[in-house]
């Protein structure tokens, strides 16, 4: 999933001129079922962080935020999948990947349903998420040793918010199905190792409930629309 450092094997314009053939042609016979890692970045400023913040719990009906800011981060995961001996250019996969763009501390300001209420300083809190997608539909042009790709299929997104500022236990999580895209580059090192390049991109929809007071609380429940984008670089084994 995140660049591609393999294609560093062309070696010259007139050995690429003579060998162009055997490079370009690789057998539709060759072993389609694969495992990956991925290791990539989360890119916020590239989506919209969460947007779209409705208010729930204790505020009234209608009230909102503006968007609110997130951090990129690292992001790790694997895949499995398999390419279809029959139509080798179609595919399923499944992939898992973790990633933490925490909340940043900013200034959000407050929406009643007659409009602007003020703005308030907000601390930065704490965000995971886990992105689980059980069958991507991919598709590929599986006739080179570079092979460009896209895929798409649903997601189901576990989020979890901790504020740091707070003593209590007052994490809030959401789970919810959502969607999981991405597009990218595949080049064969060898019949069974790759290396591949993606851009990832996933959109669902979370809700935040408040927690009630007692032990463990948080007041401030909202739903917040997720648009992420990921670059991530990884190696896959083919057997």
């Amino acid at each position: 999933m995140y660049t591609m450092r393999t294609i560093t094997a062309l070696i010259g314009a007139t050995l690429l001129t003579i060998s162009a053939p055997a490079i370009l042609s690789l057998s539709t016979a060759q072993a389609e079922t694969y495992v990956a890692g991925q290791l990539g970045v989360t890119l916020p400023s590239i989506g919209k962080g969460l947007s779209d913040v409705d208010l729930t719990g204790s505020f009234i009906p209608g009230s909102t935020t503006s968007d609110q800011a997130l951090k990129s981060s690292i992001m790790y995961g694997g895949k499995i999948g398999h390419y279809f001996r029959a139509a080798p250019w179609f595919g399923l996969e499944a992939e898992i990947y973790r990633t933490t763009p925490h909340i940043k501390h900013q200034t959000v300001e407050f929406r009643g349903p007659n409009g602007p209420v003020g703005s308030a300083e907000l601390a930065g809190v704490h965000m995971s998420v886990l992105t689980l997608a059980p069958l991507n539909l991919s598709f590929r042009y599986h006739k080179t040793r570079l092979q460009p790709y896209v895929a798409i299929g649903p997601g189901i997104f576990i989020a979890k918010i901790k504020d740091p500022a707070l003593s209590s236990d007052n994490s809030q999580s959401s789970t919810k199905l959502g969607l999981n895209a991405q597009i990218g580059l595949r080049y064969y090192v060898t019949r069974h190792v790759t290396m591949f390049a993606e851009g990832k991109y996933n959109h669902v929809r979370f809700n935040f409930p408040e927690t009630p007071p007692g032990s463990s609380f948080n007041l401030f429940g909202f739903n917040a629309t997720y648009n992420m984008v990921h670059v991530a670089f990884g190696v896959s084994y083919h057997f």
